[in-house]
């Protein structure tokens, strides 16, 4: 018998796009949430055609709606609506990032939903807020990764605000929105009360930059870009190794700053009374730069790789997406995992974010198709197949 999981018993609509709202309910599915993806009868959710796809498939959606059952509702129609309040109704948690008041000018807002299931958790992603002067502009990780201060500290001192190349806002947002669901679980067993929980995804990516306004508001100091440097330690940096491969370091440790220069032939500059702090190092960096990037690009990375190893310094490749797959560690601690697909057959994908030992969470099955699960789904709120078959000819389900 599968080892029980930590979130079983809990149901979960999920009626939010792309990527914050979708990874919080894969987070949530993958310790054993029953997930119930709505998407358009006819649209779907726009995340099918986010990056690549084989023969048709597409590859992300295997991957962000794995452990969620698929339903196919209009919710924009009053029978559609009337059908998601029947389904939040047997709920615990809504998850939906639509601009606000969207829901409300439905006629399923979380005062709607509330009332009907007191007990009900409302989970709002959105660009800004429920609230704001920007609350109702589209919102989108990459407004959120240039407001938060990462496109501005981003980037060589001499080039562009620089954006990621992924999802990184939303991504943030995600993981932090299935924590903030918990914490409004917990309170609901605690009380019996229900609560909405309004996350934007600017926030989190603006914790995750660090203190930058309180710096200003006490010091009065903008921080600038440095590229892959750092202002709090170095040397702290990408060096080119003498095969063409790229290596990171950091030395936020001060015996690891020693143990990089004792490596690299430079024990003399420990003595400096510069050197004893982060914040002396980084106003030296040149001179650090040069001393570690000389070395470092006359030897090839497994052996730089395996000299700072050995003497205990803090070193990592710079892996691309193959590098990921055929790395060792990786692999015996199964970050990564294959699955069985019943489109693609076995499928690497990014295993559960932590295991648990006595409720781990797993992969139940991979993303299904548009309303793979409506007749299911629909049945175990009381419609029954002639009402279902009705609502399909309407196109109100499918």
């Amino acid at each position: 018998m599968p080892e029980p999981m930590p979130l079983e018993g809990l149901r979960v609509l999920d009626v939010s796009t792309i990527l914050a709202g979708p990874l919080c309910c894969q987070i949530l599915g993958d310790y054993g949430a029953d997930v119930v993806k709505i998407e358009h009868p006819r649209h779907g959710d726009n995340m099918r055609g986010h990056g690549r796809s084989k023969d048709g498939v597409p590859l992300w959606w295997k991957e962000i709606s794995r452990n969620k059952r698929t339903v196919a509702l209009d919710l924009k129609h009053p029978d559609g609506a009337a059908i998601f309040r029947r389904l939040a109704a047997t709920a615990d948690v809504v998850v939906e990032n639509f601009r606000p008041g969207t829901l409300e000018r439905w006629g399923i807002g979380p005062d709607v939903l509330q009332a009907d299931n007191p007990r009900l958790v409302v989970a709002r992603l959105t660009g800004f807020g429920q609230t704001g002067p920007y609350s109702s502009r589209a919102g989108f990780g990459t407004l959120a990764e240039a407001m938060s201060g990462f496109a501005a500290a981003t980037g060589e001192p001499d080039g562009p605000p620089t954006l990621p190349a992924f999802g990184l806002a939303d991504s943030i947002c995600g993981i932090a929105a299935s924590s903030a669901v918990l914490m409004a679980l917990r309170h609901r067993d605690a009380t019996g009360r229900g609560q909405v929980v309004d996350l934007s995804i600017l926030e989190p990516i603006m914790a995750a930059v660090g203190p930058g306004p309180t710096v200003y508001q006490q010091l009065g100091e903008v921080p600038q870009r440095q590229g892959n440097r750092s202002t709090n330690n170095a040397p702290r940096n990408t060096y080119r190794t003498s095969d063409d491969r790229w290596v990171a370091i950091s030395t936020s440790a001060q015996r690891i700053a020693e143990r990089v220069m004792e490596l690299v032939g430079h024990p003399e500059v420990i003595d400096e009374p510069w050197f004893a702090t982060g914040a002396g190092r980084a106003e030296h960096v040149d001179l650090l730069d040069e001393m570690v990037g000389g070395w470092i690009a006359q030897r090839d990375r497994e052996t730089v790789l395996d000299a700072f190893t050995e003497a205990g310094a803090a070193i990592a490749p710079v892996y691309d997406a193959r590098d990921i797959t055929e790395d060792p560690h990786v692999r015996e601690t199964e970050m990564l995992v294959e699955v069985d697909d019943p489109d693609l057959g076995p499928l690497l994908q990014h295993n559960v974010m932590w295991r648990m030992s006595e409720t781990p969470g797993r992969i139940r099955f991979t993303g299904r198709a548009i309303g793979a699960d409506t007749d299911e789904v629909l049945g175990e709120v009381g419609l029954d197949a002639d009402e279902i078959a009705t609502l399909k000819k309407k196109e109100i389900v499918r």
